[in-house]
């Protein structure tokens, strides 16, 4: 375990430890179902975010809260086939056609960031002198660099399929590989095989010490990455902890759910940016 996720589970224990008590103290009454199971992206996970910030929501209402870290896609699947009871991702299109389907009851924003194309400091397919995300992918393509892709249906696979579709290409070949994996997995890929891969910051930021790989393209508007909640329907199943979910989906945009997740920096750095507007 790297320095910066022992930082984070030790700040995250201290917090839990120290505000228990007050919730404790405070004569509040315990939740009748105090469980709740969160399907989120693998960049919450791995980015330390969700250890950081928990504890607290524990602290404050006495839920405790079950993680299951994949990809967006599979985040929602869970979610409609009732295995979660709210679920955090960040595939704009995708909440949008799971709330549509009936399986959400409300979607928030709560935070953003951006995607980066993060790749071996040679820079072979002249990435510094791209402008814009479409032409960076062009280049790449051209230049026949390799390139990892998620392959899993994620919010940031999902993002790198657009760019490629604008940039008219249909990636295939020796140089293209996809892993079906998470992003922490993918970046190590790709710094393995001294390729590009497209990543959001969050992850990065919090394992870049790990990689030689560098930020070789960033900045372009359409890489904006926003994160949304959704509680699930619970008449789907009526075993879903619908108080439980809307406890969390409250307290996440709350002020003091936002104020932690700006609080949340990896040297030095805002990893994730609060974004709920009432």
């Amino acid at each position: 375990m790297n320095r910066t996720a022992r930082t984070v589970i030790v700040v995250a224990l201290m917090a839990l430890i120290a505000a228990l008590p007050a919730f404790a103290m405070g004569g509040k009454e315990a939740p009748a179902n105090p469980k709740v199971r969160l399907a989120t992206t693998t960049s919450t996970e791995n980015s330390g975010l969700l250890a950081y910030i928990l504890p607290y929501f524990t602290a404050d209402t006495g839920y405790t809260v079950d993680v299951v870290a994949v990809g967006t896609g599979a985040a929602l699947k869970l979610g409609e086939n009732a295995d979660a009871d709210i679920v955090l991702v960040h595939a704009r299109a995708l909440e949008d056609a799971f709330m549509a389907a009936g399986h959400g009851t409300e979607r928030r924003d709560v935070m953003y960031n951006d995607f980066i194309v993060l790749g071996p400091a040679a820079d072979p397919a002249g990435l510094a002198s791209a402008t814009g995300a479409v032409d960076a992918f062009k280049r790449i393509a051209a230049s026949g660099a390799g390139f990892v892709s998620r392959g899993d249906n994620s919010g940031t696979d999902v993002k790198e399929k657009d760019v490629w579709k604008a940039a008219g290409v249909s990636p295939a070949g020796s140089w293209y590989k996809e892993a079906g994996q998470g992003m922490e997995q993918v970046i190590i890929m790709a710094d393995g095989l001294q390729a590009y891969t497209l990543a959001d910051r969050g992850t990065w930021l919090a394992i870049k010490d790990k990689s030689s790989l560098v930020i070789a393209y960033e900045g372009d508007p359409t890489l904006f990455n926003p994160y949304g909640i959704i509680t699930v329907n619970p008449g789907k199943n009526p075993a879903i902890n619908a108080e439980g979910a809307r406890a969390l989906l409250l307290w996440i945009t709350s002020k003091r759910g936002q104020e932690l997740i700006a609080s949340f920096k990896v040297g030095g750095e805002i990893l994730f940016f609060p974004d709920y507007r009432p």
